[in-house]
């Protein structure tokens, strides 16, 4: 097959970035979609199939006979929503992929915690409920305790996830994590997960694995809200842990690449660092870190990790080797209630140490305040050599930010519209 690159959705910054870096390598970049609207493709699309993502065997089936039309030589996705079904096509194709028969645990936490835990991996006690009297069961032994976190089985985004501090608050929890729902229409998994909190501090682990050998990019520092809706509000790497806690961190975040069958593409692994230095794995991604990750790398440590994606998708040697030694930031900006926007102030511009801005949100139109990932308004990126220089300038622009809100008198608001996204990017 030729160079030609498919993308599973095309939309958002990520899969934008991935379109980019396949066509400036002149590959002709196809998409496979839900929708016929072609303005909501990143670029001048060759070609595109219309299929329901939501049903996995018809969509296999569809992508995979287009992609043999089309010539196809690569198949990916930025969409942690969609990683299974990329592992399937690419093995139907005989594309460099993931295990199609281990690349479900990487989409059902269930399935993860329990081929994590199979695998050795540290990871929190976790249960599946299928119903209150499980779930009262669940919360009532020792195995779980409180505070705990009761979440999807099928999610991304912090969507539906709730830190629930004592058995008072369990049920409205439960169903914030039922009524959770994908960006498909896909089938809701059954049940809810119960997993015990795990405190400590927040990192990720951003990988590339080409052949089964794994490159550790970067540890990313994860900064979010307190309460019960834990929302992330800033990544910044490279972050430098002591020694053997970043030894103990690569070894959990490997184990679990191996454990849900990642061979070809990018990984994104969550985790937790007691005060002692121990690692839990919370989660694990078989894509690229979002928010504004992959930029990160670029402007830290000179990683174009979008052409190295193409290139792993593609069967190609990847570079995947840091070119420059500095230091990126990215801050979110929040509403502090729900209701309607009425007014943003000191928000940055694009310039020297700041390449990028985004404001995804339009004054008038209805906010939420930090429930979920998709509840963020916009968010800025700082770079620079020096970790602390670029931090203290980070904190200092976002006191700057100024967000006013009249609060909407049924608390939270229909879900946030975000169509009046802008970007600005420093020439």
């Amino acid at each position: 097959m030729s160079g030609a690159v498919l993308l599973l959705d095309a939309t958002g910054p990520e899969s934008a970035a991935l379109a980019h870096a396949a066509a400036t390598r002149g590959h002709r970049v196809h998409a496979a979609t839900t929708t016929t609207d072609h303005h909501a493709a990143p670029l001048e699309l060759s070609g595109q199939i219309v299929t329901d993502l939501a049903r996995t065997e018809r969509a296999v089936e569809e992508i995979t006979a287009y992609a043999r039309r089309h010539g196809v030589g690569a198949v990916l996705t930025a969409n942690e929503y969609l990683t299974e079904l990329a592992a399937l096509v690419c093995a139907d194709l005989g594309l460099p992929g993931n295990d199609p028969r281990l690349a479900h645990a990487a989409r059902d936490k269930a399935a993860m915690a329990s081929a994590l835990t199979a695998a050795g991996v540290r990871v929190p006690r976790t249960r599946l409920v299928l119903d209150d009297t499980e779930l009262h069961g669940a919360l009532a032994g020792a195995a779980v305790g409180f505070p705990c976190v009761i979440k999807p089985v099928s999610g991304a985004g912090s969507a539906g996830v709730t830190v629930v501090p004592s058995p008072t608050e369990a049920a409205t929890a439960a169903d914030t994590a039922r009524r959770a729902r994908g960006p498909y229409g896909e089938e809701v998994e059954a049940g809810i997960l119960v997993q015990a909190y795990a405190a400590g501090d927040e990192y990720s682990v951003e990988s590339v694995t080409q052949d089964t050998v794994t490159t550790h990019l970067a540890i990313t520092r994860k900064t979010v809200t307190g309460g019960a809706r834990r929302v992330e509000t800033g990544h910044s790497l490279p972050v430098r842990l002591p020694p053997a806690t970043e030894a103990a961190v690569r070894h959990e975040a490997e184990a679990a690449i191996r454990a849900v069958g990642i061979r070809h593409g990018a990984s994104h692994t969550e985790v937790v660092v007691d005060a002692d230095g121990r690692c839990t794995v919370i989660e694990i991604a078989a894509r690229l870190g979002g928010g504004h990750i992959g930029l990160l790398l670029q402007h830290a440590l000179g990683l174009d990790v979008f052409t190295a994606l193409v290139d792993v998708a593609l069967g190609r040697p990847a570079a995947l080797t840091p070119t420059v030694h500095g230091h990126a930031t990215v801050r979110f900006v929040t509403s502090p209630r729900a209701g309607r926007l009425t007014s943003l102030s000191g928000f940055p511009k694009p310039g020297p140490g700041v390449p990028f801005v985004r404001w995804r949100a339009v004054i008038g139109g209805l906010v939420n305040a930090a429930g979920a990932n998709a509840d963020r308004l916009g968010a800025f990126v700082v770079t620079g050599q020096s970790e602390a220089e670029v931090e203290q300038r980070a904190n200092t622009l976002a006191r700057r930010v100024h967000v006013q809100v009249d609060a909407s008198p049924g608390g939270r608001v229909p879900d946030q519209v975000s169509s009046a996204s802008r970007s600005a990017i420093a020439p």
